[in-house]
């Protein structure tokens, strides 16, 4: 581990969120006389983030935390354009309103993990429409297009992938890393920003941004990416059976939230302790250590923890209980995700409805392949149906997901 003396890289490295870095030594020895801003930017495709972007807005709270300012870059602008970046396909274009809309959703979420204000630490939210919306595309191919190079932006795997594979790419897209560079010569112009931060998929466009500050106004601007952030199993965290996980309690229930903390693999619990959460290093260190059945009284902290930060203290313990209750106890606890039933219910269509199943097909092989049941009980005939007799219904499928079905 590199010796840095800023608390700032000390707490990056420290904590595992270092994959590259533009000019360390300059950057750390900025971090020793100033307060820095810096910024990551996320694009308002939806009303929530989920937690694939959770280690960039952990990347900011630490940022907070060693004493710097960070600056939440909401993607007004860029939105309407879409991020290339090792996508196979063009994004759906995107009306103004629903763009303000999530912009406005996503902020709850980020009040959560950052402190916003006026001070010199306090976070702020800016919208790149401001300036990008305003832009003349004469002046601007004049003034910016000539500090970037055709042969260069090809040349990054973000493009090059889909021009390897054949793949369309219009020259909207194409555009995107130009408005990304100049989102950072804005920042640098307007409020000082002298970082960008986030994913290791992000360095050529981020380093397209450090490259133009320097050359239109000789401003040293500098860049840090966090590694890939994967499970054990080499497999992209956050993707999961049912979907994305949902940063927002409106799109993905506390409980399932907790559960998807619980649910990590034994190998991954020091790393994500570490990256999710504000517990102490040495801390994290012992609760590493443990083996066998004990590591999960680690994943259960890690639980509590990172739905906590997320979802508010009481989610959390609202969470744990259910799950003490379901696992130790055999009986429902109150936050498993319900579906009110009418009469009856096909078993299929139950496993559907409470979103443990995408279609009747996955369903089928579920049940199929042993993993559905019923209050406890192994239910193997797909054609099974559950009438309800004024008491709810516990469905479980495989050990880790329990939904109660409720009279209607």
């Amino acid at each position: 581990m590199t010796d840095y003396k800023s608390d700032l890289l000390r707490l990056l490295s420290e904590r595992g969120y270092i994959h590259q870095m533009t000019d360390a030594t300059g950057l750390d020895a900025l971090a020793t006389k100033q307060v820095v801003p810096g910024y990551i930017g996320f694009d308002a495709t939806a009303p929530s983030l989920h937690v694939g972007n959770l280690v960039s807005i952990m990347l900011l709270r630490r940022l907070q935390q060693a004493g710097h300012k960070p600056i939440v870059l909401m993607g007004g602008g860029t939105s309407k354009v879409g991020d290339p970046s090792f996508k196979d396909e063009a994004r759906k274009l995107l009306a103004e309103e629903t763009i303000a809309s999530n912009i406005a959703s996503i902020r709850r979420i980020f009040e959560r993990f950052l402190t916003f204000g006026d001070g010199p630490t306090d976070a702020v939210l800016v919208n790149n429409a401001d300036w990008l919306d305003k832009l003349e595309y004469l002046p601007f191919l004049r003034d910016i297009g000539q500090y970037f190079s055709v042969n260069r932006m090809l040349s990054f795997d973000s493009v090059k992938l889909r021009l390897d594979r054949e793949q369309s790419l219009s020259f909207l897209e194409f555009n995107y890393m130009i408005l990304q560079g100049y989102d950072f010569l804005e920042l640098s112009r307007r409020l000082g920003c002298r970082l960008q931060m986030g994913g290791s998929d992000q360095w050529g466009n981020i380093v397209n941004g450090v490259d133009l500050a320097r050359r239109a106004d000789g401003t040293e601007v500098f860049a840090v990416t966090t590694p890939l952030i994967t499970n054990a199993d080499g497999s992209k965290m956050g993707k999961t059976v049912s979907g994305a996980v949902w940063l927002h309690e409106d799109q993905l229930p506390h409980y399932d939230y907790w559960q998807f903390w619980r649910n990590t693999d034994d190998r991954d619990v020091g790393k994500r302790l570490r990256l999710f959460t504000d517990l102490p290093l040495d801390e994290i260190e012992r609760l590493e250590k443990l083996e066998g059945a004990d590591i999960n009284q680690a994943k259960i902290v890690l639980a509590n923890a990172a739905t906590a930060m997320c979802r508010g203290p009481e989610a959390a313990q609202a969470a744990a209980e259910t799950a003490r209750k379901t696992f130790e106890e055999g009986s429902a606890g109150a936050d498993l995700p319900t579906l009110a039933v009418p009469g009856s219910i096909a078993l299929i269509d139950a496993l559907i409805g409470l979103g443990f199943c995408a279609s009747k097909g996955e369903s089928r092989r579920l049940i199929a392949g042993g993993g559905a049941r019923v209050d406890g009980e192994k239910v193997a005939d797909e054609a099974f149906t559950i009438v309800m007799a004024g008491n709810p219904v516990r469905v479980s499928a495989g050990k880790k997901h329990h939904g109660l079905l409720t009279p209607a």
